[in-house]
Parts: structure tokens; sequence; C-alpha cells
């Protein structure tokens, strides 16, 4: 079945409903949240809003050649449903798995497809959230009330990615492109294409392209770090060979892949020359002899960014053939025949693609409000990088980096399930966190330190997002090897939480105190 057959089965809207918790967004991030409420929240009502026709998210956004995951998809796909194929993913094998998620657990006739969201409003006295929001094919304006809001729309732009400006890019004959609106008609073969960029877009297109290109060129600012090996899991191979069932083999394998993945975060940050070194080696196995490493070695220490897989070495074996090549230098300007870089090369090129990154969104730039007042999340403080002050049932789902994003949906799935349990055990409606007097004095600072991860889109819009505080639960720590074990053990009743219109817990020990 493919996503468009699962998204034409879910039915039409009516104007105006309740539900007791809304979800936006029906990217993987959306899909697995339905899930965790159909299974975990069975008794409470729910409604999931998606901009597009169709689920996916980023797999339907993104349709460039090549297009797959860089994450394993054991670790990427949900814990729920086993993953059968190949650790890294094509974009269409994404969408079928999710969609048999979606058939196999009855999530279309919650989802409604064609859906802006244009505004959500909360209210004290009512205690709900009106959520107002635009079909897309009738330009018809409804409205959603809700008890609880759960935000999984992703982190960046849909409608156009980032890319500089340039000097003379009108001058260019020649097409200029984003992967994120990648045309369906564009002609490369035999054309000389440049790719600027290194990251895990400019990894995964440039072998794409050569297949069918006269030459691509990698243009890079400065490199990244790339690891590589086969698209294949040895011990998965294994398991399916002793016929072992595949619900055990997905989470034996996903174990297994979690401990190799902590192992080697904990390595990178008490030894980074030692990782560096070990990556470096790696990469030059798989390049001609002789091959300058300049291209291939970063000025960061391994995992401030994020590094990108290289299945089958097919990078390095473009390189190997002659059909690509890297170059690391920076733009003087666009001529009307290619790039004109700050060393005085010319690079010639019919096509230019700028694999240059996202522009960030903030909680799909919806204007938020509180009893009337606009909510500026970049005022707020974050409560382990899923809630904030100030701003009542409210949960936002922002994976992780340094590992699958969606192990983070399945933890934030379980906390959801637990706090709406919770809530209406204690016959309350609201929920809010609260630092508490510590909070006036509290050392606020950005959403994730840079020193700690720094990709260009976080950095040039950092301000817009939520502070972290002193202590780690007020930190997005993007640790998960941590958080797994702590956000399933957060006492809900704990000193940060608010319900009703009663003090946090710590406020309560004061005023008893006095």
């Amino acid at each position: 079945m493919t996503s468009v057959d699962v998204a034409r089965k879910a039915p039409a809207t009516s104007e105006v409903q309740h539900f007791d918790v809304l979800v936006v967004g029906a990217g993987i991030s959306g899909v697995g949240a339905a899930w965790h409420l159909t299974h975990q929240s069975p008794g409470s009502s729910f409604v999931v809003l998606e901009s597009k026709e169709t689920f996916g998210g980023t797999w339907v956004t993104h349709r460039y050649p090549g297009v797959r995951s860089d994450s394993d998809l054991y670790t990427f796909g949900y814990r729920f449903k086993p993953w059968r194929g190949a650790p890294i993913a094509t974009s269409q094998e994404i969408l079928t798995y999710m969609g048999e998620v979606i058939e196999e657990n009855d999530l279309a006739r919650h989802i409604r497809y064609g859906h802006k969201i244009t505004n959500a409003a909360w209210s004290s006295e009512k205690k709900l959230w009106t959520v107002d929001a635009v079909k897309s094919a009738t330009g018809e304006a409804v409205s959603f009330t809700c008890g609880f809001l759960w935000m999984c729309q992703g982190y960046y732009h849909h409608d156009r990615g980032y890319t500089p400006e340039w000097p003379g890019m009108a001058d260019f004959k020649g097409p200029i492109i984003h992967p994120q609106t990648w045309p369906d008609d564009l002609d490369y073969a035999g054309k000389k294409v440049v790719v600027i960029g290194s990251g895990a877009t400019a990894a995964t297109l440039v072998p794409a392209l050569a297949e069918k290109a006269g030459h691509v060129t990698m243009l890079q600012r400065s490199p990244t770090y790339f690891a590589t090996g086969r698209n294949a899991n040895e011990l998965a191979d294994t398991l399916r060979e002793l016929e072992v069932p595949e619900e055990w083999t997905h989470e034996i394998v996903r174990r297994r892949i979690l401990k190799d993945q902590g192992m080697f975060a904990h390595m990178a940050r008490e030894y980074p020359d030692a990782v560096k070194d070990e990556i470096l080696k790696n990469v030059a196995a798989v390049l001609p002899e002789g091959y300058d490493m300049k291209h291939f070695t970063p000025s960061y220490r391994p995992w401030q960014q994020r590094l990108a897989f290289v299945p089958d070495a097919d990078l390095f074996k473009g390189i190997s053939s002659g059909k690509a090549s890297v170059v690391t230098d920076q733009i003087e300007r666009f001529v009307e025949g290619g790039i004109l870089l700050k060393s005085g090369d010319l690079l010639e090129a019919d096509i230019i693609i700028t694999a240059t990154g996202f522009r960030l969104s903030v909680m799909g730039d919806i204007p938020f409000q509180v009893d009337g007042e606009p909510v500026n999340f970049g005022d707020t403080l974050t409560y382990r990088g899923m809630m904030f002050t100030g701003v009542p049932n409210l949960v936002w789902v922002f994976g992780y980096f340094r590992a699958s994003w969606t192990l983070r949906v399945d933890l934030m799935g379980d906390f959801v399930a637990r706090l709406i349990g919770h809530m209406k055990t204690k016959g309350v409606k609201k929920v809010m966190v609260d630092a508490g007097e510590a909070a006036a004095t509290m050392t606020r600072g950005p959403w994730i330190e840079p020193d700690n991860f720094n990709p260009g889109y976080l950095m040039r819009d950092m301000d817009k997002m939520p502070k972290c505080g002193d202590g780690a639960e007020w930190r997005h720590t993007q640790d998960y090897w941590a958080e797994r074990a702590e956000i399933p053990t957060i006492d809900l009743d704990g000193p940060v939480f608010r319900y009703d219109d009663q003090p946090a817990a710590a406020a309560r020990a004061v005023e008893a105190a006095e």
C-alpha cells in the first residue's frame, strides 16, 4: 500500500471538533505519537493534523536522487514495529514502513490531511487549547479544541531550504537547485554538476548523480566526518538464518546498535583525537592511494556535528572512478559558466545544487497565545527539551542528533501517555512546568551548547529556541543513553510540575515552611 492510498482512507473533518489530544504533524514523530496514544491511552480521543496531503514528513518533502536515511532503521524505526530491510533505507522504503504502521493500527481515521494550522491559543479559564486551521483544498477555516497539544511537526521549514546569497548568482546560466525543492523534470545526464555542501545530503546526492551526470563535484567550505561500511547488519543476518522471530531480531539488533553507538559517543567525547584518527583511517582505506585527506579532515571534534554514514562506500567509489571529485575552497562569486573560487580556480558547471541545509522552524512557526498573550518560545525555559515554562499542556518532540530521532518519539510516547493518565487520576486538566524561585537566578543558556553540537541551521537561529537552565532537567541534553533511564522514572508529582492553578511542589514546600 502506498502513502497516498493510506492517506485517502482518512475521513473528512467536521468544522468544529473536540479531542483530548491534538497531534501536529504526520511524519515519523506524529505517526509514532498516534500509535502510542492508541495503545497506551486507549480512553483518550485524539486527532493528527497534517499540512501535507499524505503522511511521511521529511520522506515526502525530499525527492532528490538517492534520498535515504542516514540512521539505521533498527533504531530509526519504531521499537514496536520490526524492521526487515537493510539498515540504511530509501525514502520509499521508509514510507512503506510507516504506511504499514498506519494500516495495521487503524490510524488513518485519526489523521486529517491538508490542514495548515494558523493559530493555537490556550485558555486557562476553559483549560483548553483552540487550534485554528485552513483546509488546503478549499481554503475553508476550521477550528479544533483539545486538552493537550503534542507538537510532532519537526524542526525545519518544508517549503524551502536554506541557500546563502552569493555574489553573481543571477549571472549563472544554468539552474540553481536546493535538494528540498527538487524538480521532477531535471535532466542532468551528461552534465557538469556542482553540489555545494558536505553533509549527509551532499554525500547522498553525489554518488546518485554520478551514475548519469558527466561529472559531479562536491564543493565544500569545510569537511565533514564520514563513516562507511556495508549496508547490512551481520547480527541481523545471522539471527534470520537461525529463524529467530522478527520481533526478537529487531529488539536484539536494536540493543546491540545502541550499545555500540553509546560506546562510540563516549569515546568521541573522552578520546576525540583517537576517534578522529580511526575515522580518517577508515575513509582513506576506500579512497585511491595517496588521496589528499584534507578533504575529509574536519576542523571540529568528532560528534560536534552529526556523523554522516556512507553505505557501501558509494561516495568514495564515485571519487575513485573519476566520476566525482571533492574541492575544499570558498566561493568568490557565481559566473555565467560556474563558480569562481577564492583560490582563483573556476569550477565549470551546467547545474548547481545547494545542499546547504535547513531553515529552522520553532513549533512550525505557528503563532501561540496563552490567555491572550503571545508566546515567544525563545523566552521560555525548557524542561528536558520537551515542555516549556509558561506554556500549559504542551509537549514538543525534538529528537536526537547523535542517535536516531525516533528513539525520543518512543520515550516521549511513554511519557505523554503516563502524564495524561496521571492527570486523569488526579482529576486535573492543566499541567505546567515551573522552576519556582530558582528561575529568577538560574543561568540561562542556548537550547544546545555550541561546543556540544553546532550545525549551521541551529547556529543561525538559536535565539528563537527555548533556553536551557542549570541542572539536567532544565536542559535538552541530547543524551539518549541517559534519558532512556531518566524519562521513564520522572516523578510526575515532583517539584517542577504544577497542576491546575496550584503552585508547583517546590513552591508549596516554601509556603508550608513559612
